[in-house]
């Protein structure tokens, strides 16, 4: 597998420690790690640089990963990069959303490194 540029969005730096440590341990790696504390540094990251996949926290201030994802599919930003929404909410309305702003898949917190295995690697392999 060739080198895969990821962006992790997530207000919480800890947060973002641990979704890298998950990839890593699905087996994803050469991994190159972007991250970015909110929606809006996100944005400004996909804006320089192109990236792999993008892993979103839905539930963060300022702009939530909802308005993140619904800006990166309207301005363009990562055409046919598969995004993934990471959430506390258990509410099926949130997921429902997610995937109808584009997302691709979801993962619930607390997670495994094999839920993310299970959710995040296949899509990597079709896109």
């Amino acid at each position: 597998m060739s080198e895969v540029r990821t962006l992790i969005v997530d207000d919480s730096s800890v947060m973002r420690k641990i979704v890298e440590r998950a990839l890593r341990q699905a087996g994803l790696d050469p991994l190159v790690v972007l991250e970015a504390g909110s929606g809006t540094e996100g944005l400004d990251v996909l804006k320089t640089i192109q990236v792999d996949l993008i892993l979103s926290d839905i539930n963060m201030p300022s702009m939530d990963g909802l308005e993140f994802l619904r800006l990166i599919r309207l301005q363009n930003l990562a055409p046919g990069v598969p995004v993934v929404m990471i959430t506390t909410e258990s509410s099926e309305e949130h997921v429902k959303q997610a995937i109808q702003a584009g997302a691709q898949g979801y993962i619930r917190k607390p997670f495994t490194a094999e839920q993310v295995k299970e959710r995040v690697l296949p899509l990597i392999r079709v896109a």
